[in-house]
């Protein structure tokens, strides 16, 4: 796979994340240097201009920090290209020889999501979300899907159904049914080494992804991977093009 297509990866939404920091960039720039310049002054009143400098400085620092790491869409965007992007580089060490790599693609059938990642090699078909989670996050499933404490009640349910969409359409564009994998990329949360298989989407490390493709035994000749590649690319268009 070429660089240039490894850096569509997360393209849609890199530029969500961007749209929505152009928005926000004035109101949180008033609201930097009005807390800034209010605490500066007050200090800088009661203790002199060094120690007002330096509260204000701090305060400025501070803010720039919790404005990029605080919970909200805009922190959940910027993570999420990121995600995307870093699997992205993974999967472009996959020998194009043997598969041949889709990044961040439209769905069809009105779906509003998009497909992060589509591989299509000599061991099957894989569509691929990906996704991150905090360092220390345990993800774990016994009869629901948890990260931590908290239930995932969509996410398997939005990649499987993108996996049977995917599906559909590359049945009726090759005349012969393709079956395909979904699969979650994780990335920064802890999993078993064998990953979790919860309602037919498997969830594994991202770092492993590319071994656990790898490994699969060969399902398709080079002609045929040539032609449901090729059938993908007329399918799904890329994102960043809706």
């Amino acid at each position: 796979m070429s660089g240039r297509a490894a850096s569509m990866a997360g393209a849609s939404a890199q530029a969500r994340y961007r749209a929505l920091r152009a928005e926000r960039r004035q109101e949180r720039a008033v609201a930097r240097l009005v807390i800034t310049g209010v605490a500066g002054s007050m200090t800088a009143g009661l203790f002199g201009w060094a120690p007002g400098l330096a509260v204000g400085v701090g305060l400025l620092v501070a803010q720039l920090l919790f404005f990029r790491v605080r919970p909200g869409a805009l922190t959940d965007w910027r993570r999420g290209a990121a995600a995307e992007r870093r699997t992205g580089r993974r999967l472009s060490r996959l020998d194009p020889a043997y598969f041949h790599v889709l990044h961040d693609r439209a769905l069809p059938g009105g779906f509003r999501e998009n497909l992060d990642h589509l591989v299509v090699g000599h061991t099957g078909v894989y569509a691929i979300s990906s996704r991150r989670w905090p360092p220390l996050t345990r993800l774990r499933a016994d009869g629901r899907l948890w990260a931590g404490p908290r239930p995932l009640t969509r996410l398997h349910a939005r990649t499987r159904r993108a996996a049977a969409a995917v599906a559909d359409r590359l049945a009726a564009e090759t005349g012969h049914e393709v079956e395909i994998s979904p699969v979650i990329a994780v990335h920064g949360g802890r999993l078993p080494r064998g990953g979790i298989v919860h309602e037919g989407v498997l969830l594994h490390r991202a770092d492993r992804v590319n071994r656990l493709i790898e490994r699969q035994p060969v399902l398709f000749t080079t002609a045929e991977v040539a032609a449901i590649a090729a059938a993908a690319e007329r399918i799904l268009p890329p994102m960043i093009d809706i």
